[in-house]
């Protein structure tokens, strides 16, 4: 830290073919209410192929924007948020994700908050923007609910699961860095398993509720669903390098998906079963109902409500399958770590 006892921040983006995110997402940064010369960008390209290079090189020339560029073979979001910091000059590095977009005030609220509490680490919210479509709306909605497992995550006050930043919007201070080491090989749940390293190092982590990122998350169902059947898969590696980095809530949602499956199945053979079915549809109708009429609330539109019925249920049964295939993969067949969807991921 300078003799100001100011950070000077390094804002570090992974990317990967996301040219017309990354469009957006520096945008965004020509408003920043924020001194130049008290942060960075960098920009760490993942091998894309899309011109990102080019995009990048036009926004240094056409803006005042701190920018820099870097450049390795495809090795995955971890190790290009090492190189980040390994090419870093700040005293405090902050990772966020090329599928958001900032509000002006963001790194400012970040800077006010770690001075006052003097913290080594912090994670922060996402949320929507309200040019986003409804499909995003949905999405956001159904990442953030209470019912879905996402509001029940710890933020402040009392919580049912222990909070981890996230990459899309969270960073640590130089030191703390230098004692923990960087992100591992995971493909998917990193972010998490080096937010577990930064809790057990006692370091002082907290979450800036004023500093939101606009997240845009998947732009269609398909891609949305390989999303979060790549972070079932990845609660199991996770839980494979540490078991403290699993609990209950975190298996929620897929001895949900085996209790409806087990139902579907023995239903046409008990009578039982069949009235528990019953209100199961029904209970699950009205909580549909309830989200979508919360949905209508938040949103003041009723296009996200009507996609709520395909969204909820593409995340639950999606992540809860993608736990299912990877329990029984890596812990009752003990075969070594699965990457869930690759090739085709953002398709």
């Amino acid at each position: 830290m300078n003799l100001l006892n100011r950070y000077y921040f390094s804002i570090i983006i992974p990317c990967f073919n996301r040219k017309d995110e990354l469009v957006e997402l520096l945008n965004s940064f020509k408003n920043i209410e924020f001194a130049k010369d008290r942060y960075e960008v960098l920009v760490i390209d993942d091998g894309s192929t899309d011109g990102s290079d080019q995009l990048v090189e036009e926004f240094r020339k056409d803006s005042d924007i701190p920018l820099h560029y870097f450049k390795q073979d495809n090795k995955g979001p971890g190790a290009a948020r090492n190189l980040g910091m390994q090419k870093a000059k700040g005293d405090f590095f902050i990772f966020i994700d090329s599928d958001v977009t900032i509000p002006k005030s963001w790194l400012k609220s970040i800077s006010d908050r770690l001075h006052i509490e003097k913290a080594d680490a912090f994670g922060g919210p996402d949320t929507y923007r309200k040019d986003f479509s409804p499909l995003l709306k949905a999405i956001n909605y159904s990442m953030t609910s209470f019912i879905t497992t996402g509001g029940m995550r710890g933020k402040k006050g009392k919580k049912l699961a222990k909070f981890y930043p996230r990459s899309f919007n969270m960073g640590l201070n130089r030191d703390l860095y230098t004692k923990i080491g960087g992100f591992g090989n995971l493909r998917h749940g990193q972010d998490i398993e080096f937010s577990h390293r930064i809790l057990k190092s006692g370091a002082k982590t907290i979450f800036i509720e004023d500093a939101p990122v606009y997240h845009k998350r998947r732009t269609n169902l398909r891609r949305f669903y390989k999303q979060v059947f790549n972070w079932g898969i990845a609660r199991i590696n996770l839980y494979k390098i540490d078991p403290g980095m699993m609990e209950f809530l975190h298996a929620a949602p897929a001895l949900g998906t085996l209790l409806v499956l087990l139902i579907i199945v023995l239903a046409p053979f008990s009578e039982a079963i069949r009235i528990i079915l019953l209100y199961g549809v029904l209970m699950s109708v009205l909580i549909l109902l309830f989200s979508m009429i919360d949905a209508i609330l938040k949103y003041k539109e009723l296009k996200p409500a009507l996609l709520l019925p395909l969204v909820m249920p593409a995340q639950i049964f999606g992540y809860g399958m993608g736990f299912i295939y990877n329990y029984i993969r890596r812990v009752i067949l003990k075969k070594p770590e699965k990457v869930g969807f690759k090739k085709n991921y953002y398709k």
